[in-house]
């Protein structure tokens, strides 16, 4: 069923989603209609107070990431989990008894500055890293991989679909392409695909397919540790803001890819969330919360499992939002 969703609806999406982090989002022009403003309190009543950032984001107030968003003090926030990056666009550092899986790359003007820097600041060896794994095939989540592979020999994984869109760009990209250097391609490398684990020292990432930002579009679960106890942390990659180009038909699709992850973070028992792109899920208030955090004091970034699926309840919520407001 996923791979008839992908063949048949996801072309025109990717055209739609493409451009993301570079089309202006907002709020609506016009007053929104009874049915959106039914659908977006549905949404904030799901969220409560633990997603109402969420609700208030992706439903009233969508924009996209910015190379200028704030640098992210770099976090140790478990045990073997640390965060660098931007706002916007992090980078979650995993280790293993074998080295560093990244979670993302930065863009490629991060890299140097911000990326190994921060990496470095938190104790951490960048020659370690040995794996980066891409959420989807936007810049500044792949713009680093180039580097990592060539100055650490880093294997990159990246989705088929989207090895296809950073070596294949659509002409729209190309024609802005060509107005000044795209960001540099890592050798094709790795392939990311749904059923296939990928491991490094003893810890093991579970793909799942969620196509909708991109084609390729990736979903991770894997094990995190809060003073030795083990939880089961999940990254969606990838976050659609609805564009004019994009059809219903097509939206429906990152639906099914909502749905599907959810079925996923069940069986797999996700407690913790992460996210490539934070801008929507409240993150700044749960670093604030682990800067202060005191012994025998619950990890803020476990949300456990029902908030979790209410985490993804949210963003199909604002999805029947954005859909309804289109029809306006």
């Amino acid at each position: 069923m996923l791979r008839t969703f992908i063949r048949v609806l996801l072309p025109g999406l990717l055209a739609a989603c493409l451009l993301y982090g570079q089309e202006k989002g907002g709020a609506p022009a016009k007053p929104d209609s009874p049915q959106v403003k039914s659908d977006i309190e549905k949404a904030k009543k799901i969220a409560g107070a633990e997603w109402a950032d969420e609700a208030h984001f992706l439903c009233e107030a969508p924009h996209p990431a910015s190379p200028n968003d704030p640098l992210l003090e770099p976090t140790k926030i478990f045990d073997n989990v640390y965060l660098v990056g931007r706002e916007g666009a992090e980078v979650y550092a995993v280790t293993t008894t074998d080295g560093i899986i990244l979670f993302d790359a930065g863009s490629p003007a991060d890299v140097e500055p911000v990326v190994i820097p921060g990496l470095q600041k938190l104790g951490l060896d960048p020659a370690k890293i040995k794996i980066v794994i891409v959420s989807h095939g936007h810049a500044d989540h792949f713009g680093g991989a180039s580097y990592l592979q060539e100055h650490y020999g880093a294997h990159i994984y990246i989705g088929a679909a989207d090895w296809d869109l950073l070596e294949h760009p659509p002409a729209g990209r190309g024609e802005k392409q060509k107005k000044g250097p795209g960001p540099p391609l890592p050798k094709h490398d790795m392939v990311i695909a749904e059923g296939q684990p990928i491991t490094l020292g003893g810890v093991t990432v579970t793909p799942v397919a969620i196509p909708g930002h991109t084609a390729g579009s990736m979903g991770f679960f894997f094990p995190v540790k809060d003073h030795g106890k083990t939880h089961m942390a999940a990254i969606f990659g990838g976050a659609v803001l609805i564009t004019r180009a994009a059809t219903d038909a097509e939206l429906e699709t990152y639906r099914h890819s909502i749905a599907h992850f959810k079925e996923d973070a069940k069986r797999m028992k996700a407690d913790v969330e992460l996210k490539d792109s934070p801008l929507s899920d409240g993150q700044e208030a749960k670093l604030d919360k682990l800067k202060a955090r005191e012994k025998g004091q619950p990890n803020p970034f476990v949300v456990g499992q029902a908030n979790y699926d209410k985490f993804l309840d949210v963003m199909t919520a604002c999805l029947d939002a954005q859909v309804d407001r289109r029809k306006e």
